[in-house]
């Protein structure tokens, strides 16, 4: 199975590698995909084992009965896996379209579907851990579109007091020590996952952490910009997903125009919603709620 992508691509491909689970039990699955999600790939029960594949690069393995293209559309991901020779071959293709502007969760469990292999898209979530009281902000995101500004989320986070930690990978430190107010973690991906598993709740962008959130039904904050929920957000939970309607270049360098328009304000009164509480002191949406 191919998905050579990031953390976020991984976890909503578990509802299909779940689905492939149970209608080959006694096959050994091994999912090409970067090394260094190791440690979340260990935590899915459907695979036996990672095939380290940085990219659409060719990918080593040789005659396996059955290739599954997890990855693209195509070409290149499909003729990877042709290279592979396998005895069969599950591939979005010309007898098998790609749908667009589709959850990207559903959209891995229908091409299964297609080829006889029934999956349950709400299967997604990973054993839980014992909770804490952080409150996990992470600011990071693979590109400048999806990066909210760090001045917001240092507000949000000063805001929401001493419980909370900011978080980011070791290239991300710099943009940690800007936003973070007191605790930060910079860090490994498995520590990663269990401070966010464990979390109070999770804010932060449209990237992988998000899906983290969800995979363990920590509640959460999910920033959108130049891509709709609809397609990547979480599909149910106790999440919130701040999205302001406009779509645009997810690559593109700077924070996209809808994500600029979503306000600290918003943020803190949908992160006080999902800890129990009404508007935040002092917001915009608690002065509207103070003059009726």
């Amino acid at each position: 199975m191919l998905r050579a992508l990031g953390l976020g691509d991984l976890l909503t491909a578990v509802p299909a590698l779940r689905g492939l689970r149970r209608a080959c039990p006694d096959a050994e699955i091994t999912l090409a995909a970067p090394g260094w999600l190791a440690d979340a790939v260990d935590r899915i029960d459907a695979v036996d084992r990672l095939q380290p594949t940085e990219g659409l690069v060719p990918i080593d393995y040789e005659s396996p009965d059955l290739a599954v293209n997890l990855h693209g559309c195509g070409p290149r991901s499909t003729e990877l896996l042709r290279a592979t020779h396998p005895a069969r071959l599950i591939t979005h293709g010309v007898h098998v379209p790609w749908p667009a502007h589709q959850h990207e969760v559903l959209r891995w469990c229908r091409l299964l579907a297609q080829f006889g292999i029934a999956c349950d898209p709400d299967d997604l979530h990973l054993p839980p851990v014992p909770r804490h009281d952080h409150v996990v902000v992470h600011p990071g995101a693979s590109h400048g579109a999806r990066r909210w500004p760090a001045d917001r989320f240092a507000a949000v986070a000063r805001a929401l007091g001493p419980d909370v930690v900011v978080t980011g990978s070791p290239a991300e430190e710099p943009l940690v020590r800007e936003v973070a107010q007191g605790r930060s973690r910079v860090g490994d991906l498995a520590g990663l996952l269990d401070l966010v598993a464990g979390a109070r709740l999770v804010i932060c962008g449209d990237t992988g952490v998000a899906h983290v959130a969800t995979a363990y039904r920590t509640p959460s904050v999910v920033l959108f910009g130049p891509v709709s929920p609809a397609e990547w957000g979480p599909r149910s939970g106790p999440h919130r997903a701040l999205w302001h309607g406009t779509t645009g270049d997810t690559f593109a360098d700077h924070p996209d125009p809808g994500l600029l328009g979503i306000t600290a304000d918003e943020v803190l009164d949908a992160a006080r919603s999902l800890l129990g509480g009404g508007p935040w002191p002092g917001s915009a949406s608690s002065a509207r709620a103070m003059s009726g």
